[in-house]
């Protein structure tokens, strides 16, 4: 009863949400910020339209975290927190999670841990006891572990049969090479194996610090109750220094390179195109997003008319940015039949080249813009979308000028700019490329493409 009653507040908070109207004066709503005597941050957002009460945790701890040869650490011991604590086993807590309609989950990427928790006004009080209970009191079962870890191999053995299930993770790797971002967030089946119980303790021990986290709420409370609620809940956490983790910039690479993925059972052939892009913090990105909306960010991007809807090579085409804390990868994604793998990898970088030449139209950029003002409101609407907004925003330096100032750097984006971001952002010489496929078929094409060939076959461990 208490998830129908949720997914009914949800509905009207979405369409009663003064954010979901499309309005030229966009803002974030006001927010508090403070921390406990034992270091962690705190953003608490008043909502009060339907009384649900959502929360955003980010710990500053990812894949990045991971001890070398280790690789599924950080992600393992997230997964690992529900399975018990000093006072709950996990059916306990997965029982008393129903028993009040509450969600709780957890996540890793590669510059941080998340979880989210959402329950009602009425069973605010249960659902922080049992998310402090989970976040300060694990025990991490050992016979948890062994079961998850090898679940987790299998994962991964099995979802190499679904090449666009992994080619993200080849690709990352063979772009950031030695990088931490090049590393694989969940592990693969020789970094998990090497992992331990005591691994975990050790990992959670280290990074598992209040100074190193963050908790953002929203919803239907009063900050006063909220803050109060927090510090008896929270402030028991003990203090202690986090080890921060100094990664450096990663590098762009030069020239072209190819890596293939030998799977001799494979009908189609996935590949990825792309370099290092861009950082969160880029003071371009608005003015990026725009560009790749209309490259590949949207049904009628650039990318997606000329192999899907022009030619039938694909279901699908798409560009993205993935922004994070360095450098995250620039990636134009698809898929075709073997035999049309040549004709639809021509056909993308046709597309790219394009770009470079010809550029944006006025018209093409006046529809990216209200294309992006129409959608943006729809992502910060509920209040759990505004509680992780104002949790990243926190992890990555950034305020709430980042959300209020959205509608008006798109509006005073010219096409100057535009010409600019594509020559600056958009690689066209310099190009990393990853194919999964049958090499059979495939092999003899791939130098058409780079003066560097690797291959692999799809059954060797790792990425």
């Amino acid at each position: 009863m208490n998830r129908i009653f949720l997914f009914l507040c949800l509905c009207v908070l979405v369409f009663s949400h003064p954010l979901a109207a499309q309005d030229s004066s966009l803002r974030l709503p006001a927010f508090s910020k403070f921390q406990l005597r034992n270091g962690m941050t705190v953003l608490l957002l008043e909502q009060h339209e339907v009384p649900i009460i959502s929360f955003s945790m980010v710990l500053k701890a990812g894949s990045t975290s991971d001890p070398q040869s280790k690789e599924g650490l950080a992600s393992l011991t997230a997964d690992l927190l529900r399975k018990g604590t000093r006072t709950r086993n996990s059916d306990q807590i997965s029982s008393d999670l129903d028993f009040i309609g509450g969600e709780f989950d957890m996540g890793v990427s590669t510059d941080f841990t998340t979880g989210s928790a959402e329950f009602l006004k009425k069973d605010i009080r249960q659902g922080l006891d049992l998310i402090a209970d989970i976040i300060l009191n694990p025990v991490f079962p050992q016979e948890e572990v062994t079961k998850r870890i090898r679940q987790r191999i299998d994962e991964i053995k099995s979802a190499k049969d679904r090449a666009d299930s992994v080619i993200g993770r080849y690709f990352l790797a063979y772009l950031y090479g030695k990088h931490p971002y090049g590393r694989p967030v969940d592990g693969d089946e020789v970094s998990l194996a090497a992992i331990t119980r005591q691994d975990v303790e050790r990992f959670y021990e280290t990074n598992y610090v209040p100074a190193n986290m963050i908790l953002a709420a929203a919803g239907d409370f009063s900050t006063s109750e909220m803050r109060g609620l927090l510090e008896q809940r929270f402030n028991p956490w003990p203090a202690k220094n986090p080890s921060p983790v100094r990664i450096e910039e990663p590098r762009p690479a030069q020239g072209k390179r190819l890596l293939l993925i030998d799977k001799p059972d494979s009908t189609q052939t996935y590949f990825y195109i792309g370099n290092v892009g861009i950082t969160r913090m880029n003071p371009d990105r608005v003015a990026i997003g725009v560009v790749n909306t209309l490259f590949g960010g949207r049904f009628t991007s650039k990318l997606n008319t000329a192999l899907r809807v022009d030619s039938g090579l694909t279901y699908g085409a798409r560009s993205s940015f993935d922004q994070r804390r360095m450098a995250g990868p620039f990636t134009i994604a698809t898929y075709t039949r073997n035999a049309t793998t040549e004709k639809a990898m021509d056909m993308a970088l046709e597309v790219l080249a394009n770009l470079h030449e010809k550029g944006i139209t006025a018209e093409e950029l006046a529809s990216a813009k209200a294309y992006l003002k129409g959608q943006f409101p729809t992502s910060i609407e509920t209040s759990s979308q505004l509680a992780s907004t104002i949790a990243r925003l926190e992890f990555y330096g950034l305020d709430e000028n980042d959300i209020n100032s959205y509608y008006s750097k798109i509006d005073a984006m010219t096409m100057a700019d535009a010409r600019r971001i594509i020559q600056q952002y958009f690689p066209k010489d310099n190009l990393v490329f990853v194919l999964i496929g049958k090499a059979g078929e495939i092999q003899s094409l791939a130098k058409k493409y780079a003066p560097t060939v690797d291959t692999k076959p799809i059954t060797q461990p790792g990425f």
